[in-house]
């Protein structure tokens, strides 16, 4: 659990959380300002954290130990798992685990709304309705546009922000929703 997220829900100033706590002052606005990582703090530190905030220390390690792949990485192995599972069996897969609102709630916003835009795109494709319970991120979008790797190649290999043009004005339509170019999710090896 995030620290910052932890007192937001709380309603619990940093000062008190450190009178509660019996961590110093300074640590916990350095944790929460991201100037100390958590991961970095002395075992007695977590403890008292942990203790504090009534959850396992691991529970307040888990998102700064968890290894995040690059999201070239991260699309590739969607595309593949599609691939290997069929449409339907991923569609029902991705909604029984509920990780497209797992990774909205890491704040892995590309990864989430990534798999939402597969999700609609997929169903969009076989004729099935939307699942209504993301409705609420669907009305995200990335702030920057996400191209893929190839793409932002080509752009720097021309001098020119026309195959970024291009491939924009191509995508997916549930892809560029969110501000993710995506041309093709069933072409890969």
């Amino acid at each position: 659990m995030n620290l910052n997220d932890y007192l937001k829900e709380k309603n619990m100033t940093k000062y008190q959380f450190a009178k509660d706590s019996g961590v110093p002052f300074t640590t916990i606005s350095e944790i929460t300002t991201g100037k100390t990582k958590i991961q970095n703090c002395t075992g007695a530190t977590l403890y008292k954290l942990a203790k504090a905030m009534d959850v396992a220390m691991e529970d307040l390690l888990a998102d700064s130990m968890e290894n995040r792949p690059a999201f070239e990485i991260f699309k590739s192995n969607v595309c593949h798992m599609v691939k290997d599972r069929g449409d339907i069996d991923f569609i029902i897969e991705i909604l029984e685990s509920d990780k497209i609102r797992e990774l909205y709630q890491r704040k892995w916003y590309p990864e989430s709304l990534y798999l939402l835009a597969m999700v609609d795109y997929l169903s969009r494709e076989n004729d099935l309705p939307v699942a209504a319970e993301y409705s609420d991120i669907r009305a995200s979008c990335l702030e920057k546009t996400i191209y893929p790797a190839s793409i932002i190649a080509r752009s720097v290999l021309a001098k020119s922000d026309q195959p970024k043009i291009d491939s924009f004005n191509a995508a997916i339509p549930e892809f560029k929703r969110f501000n993710i170019v995506e041309n093709e999710i069933r072409n890969v090896c």
